[in-house]
């Protein structure tokens, strides 16, 4: 039986939470590194969107979003209970992330794109999530509890993003224990497992 095809993009936060999800749930799965350039004709055709991730199981179904792929990943196989939480609230932290965040978050690290507002306006959007996020932290030592949960990875790329677009700035903030959250999930052998460099593919 042949594996999944999963086609992926290295530095995409939607393509690396999906490959957590997919590592986490111990699936072997063949690795299609795209190039942005050149994308393949299979991939093409799968899913005309020709956005990663995009993972096409063994049966030819194709799944598009990687919050579908994350969830069908665990709903195989969840040895660290990553979705043994409350979903509806899991679901609504990653609505937000996703939405009026993501939006904040692209606007943040590419100012010059949208002139309308400033750099720091489009930070102090993004804060209100970050506010929300340390508030929750307070409480538990990931977003929902006490272990990791699939909000907590959902979100984490997106938080490296943003921390990364002003390192200084974002390590003398007042969010703590954020930092502490995003560095665990940076600082992992799971991250460092999906983040390694894979060889482009190239179509046959």
């Amino acid at each position: 039986m042949s594996l999944p095809i999963l086609y992926t993009y290295r530095r995409c936060p939607y393509a690396m939470r999906a490959r957590m999800a997919i590592w986490a749930a111990r699936i072997q799965v063949e690795l299609r590194e795209i190039s942005l350039r050149e994308k393949p004709q299979h991939l093409l055709q799968i899913s005309p969107k020709a956005t990663v991730p995009v993972l096409q199981l063994a049966d030819g179904a194709v799944l598009e979003q990687s919050l579908d792929i994350m969830r069908w990943a665990l709903q195989q196989n969840d040895p660290s209970g990553w979705l043994k939480f409350n979903m509806v609230m899991a679901d609504s932290l990653i609505s937000v992330n996703d939405g009026e965040f993501k939006k904040s978050l692209d606007r943040y690290k590419y100012p010059e794109r949208y002139p309308e507002q400033s750099v720091l306006f489009y930070r102090e959007q993004g804060e209100q999530f970050l506010q929300r996020l340390e508030t929750l932290l307070a409480e538990h030592r990931f977003l929902l509890g006490d272990s990791a949960s699939i909000a907590d990875v959902a979100i984490f790329p997106f938080i490296r993003q943003f921390a990364a677009v002003d390192a200084e700035w974002f390590g003398r903030s007042s969010y703590s224990r954020l930092r502490d959250w995003l560095a665990g999930w940076m600082e992992g052998e799971l991250f460092a497992e999906v983040m390694q460099k894979f060889p482009a593919y190239i179509e046959r």
